[in-house]
């Protein structure tokens, strides 16, 4: 579109160009001119909506994952989702993905980290770096503690707000091992350009390695915690009884 304005534009520039002083000659505008451009904007127009809305069903609904959560294949994505030739992506309010197989993260943008609560019985979360399985459909549950920030990892979809008291909807597929960079894009305060985030996806066996490392480390640092309020109680009661 903008090669042939600016051709025509260019165009006529050349072919009617008039010596300076030279009076315009008034003439009456040409009508078929005039309706046919009407025209050809309202059909290019009806294009775009067209292709945009037989999109709209590969960017609402999630794909269904190709591996459950032990890693074994159970199906082929669905027909409505699109592939950048890595990654099957759409950033929305949607409905639940098909089967049981999803992985559900809760993303919590905070000033100024993000922070990503993995599902299951172990308590498992990390900051900045989100780790998930290839083949498995990723749905997030985007949120925020403070202020509205906005999660965008551009290969993986559009922007999604992060607002308090609000929950926002996305969801992705990676097909293939990579990582994949974005950042808050939504001005949060002085710290906003260092809100980094990552996505990296893996292999199944090696997920499941990261998560049960994560959990492992969570629990013993609460252990480590659990058990030096133990003591400082334990110092408190003495030193209580001493000075009784």
């Amino acid at each position: 579109m903008f090669i042939a304005v600016e051709g025509a534009l260019i165009w006529s520039l050349l072919k009617f160009k008039a010596r300076k002083g030279r009076v315009a000659a008034q003439i009456h505008g040409n009508t078929k001119l005039e309706i046919g451009w009407t025209v050809g904007a309202a059909v290019i127009l009806v294009f775009i909506t067209a292709a945009t809305f037989s999109q709209l069903n590969g960017i609402k609904n999630p794909a269904r994952s190709d591996v459950d959560a032990n890693g074994q294949r159970v199906a082929s994505a669905g027909a409505g989702a699109r592939d950048n030739g890595a990654v099957f992506y759409a950033s929305t309010d949607q409905p639940p993905p098909p089967g049981d197989n999803a992985l559900r993260i809760r993303v919590d943008g905070q000033q100024y980290v993000w922070r990503y609560q993995y599902p299951g019985p172990k308590k498992v979360y990390a900051y900045v770096d989100m780790v998930v399985p290839v083949g498995r459909t990723v749905t997030l549950d985007i949120t925020a503690d403070d202020v509205n920030h906005s999660w965008w990892i551009p290969e993986l979809g559009g922007k999604m707000d992060a607002v308090p008291g609000y929950v926002n909807k996305a969801w992705f597929k990676v097909t293939k091992p990579g990582t994949f960079f974005g950042q808050c894009a939504e001005l949060c305060g002085r710290n906003h350009a260092n809100m980094f985030a990552r996505v990296t996806a893996v292999p199944p066996d090696e997920f499941q390695r990261f998560y049960d490392a994560k959990a492992a480390e969570i629990q013993a640092a609460q252990d480590a915690a659990a058990q030096q309020r133990r003591q400082l109680q334990a110092q408190q009661a003495q030193q209580g009884q001493g000075a009784q």
